[in-house]
């Protein structure tokens, strides 16, 4: 959890890099809050609609509005992954492409970080207190 609010409380910090460990657990502790968000969407709110037709409010706007709020934190731990391994922040816009864009940023945020100091700051494994 404290490498999900490390990366929150960098909400726009898009230079410097970030450790496969913070982007891994920020992205599972956002899909975890995302479903939680949409579950209580959904018992909160009320659904719109008749039968097999209706449509919870809740399980729509709720996760919506959360990923909006989490937009820029997501993108920002992606770029400063992409510069751990060495890449511009740039590569995350390969993500568009369909199938094949997903498959190279996947291989990309599972890359080791760059063992030396590179263009975008020392290595977060070797100097910890400098990625918090």
């Amino acid at each position: 959890m404290s490498w999900y609010l490390a990366a929150l409380r960098k909400y726009a910090v898009f230079s410097g890099r970030s450790r496969r460990k913070e982007f891994w657990y920020f992205t599972l502790f956002d899909v975890i809050v995302g479903v939680l968000v949409g579950i209580v969407g959904l018992i909160l709110l009320p659904s719109v609609g008749a039968g097999p037709f209706s449509l919870s409010l809740g399980a729509v706007a709720l996760p919506a509005i959360y990923g909006l709020l989490v937009l820029i934190p997501s993108l920002a731990v992606l770029v400063r992954r992409l510069h751990d391994t060495g890449r511009t922040g740039w590569w995350w816009l390969v993500g568009f492409v369909p199938v094949f864009g997903e498959i190279v940023l996947l291989v990309f945020m599972l890359q080791d970080s760059e063992a030396a100091a590179n263009e975008y700051g020392p290595n977060p494994k070797l100097a910890p207190n400098l990625a918090t």
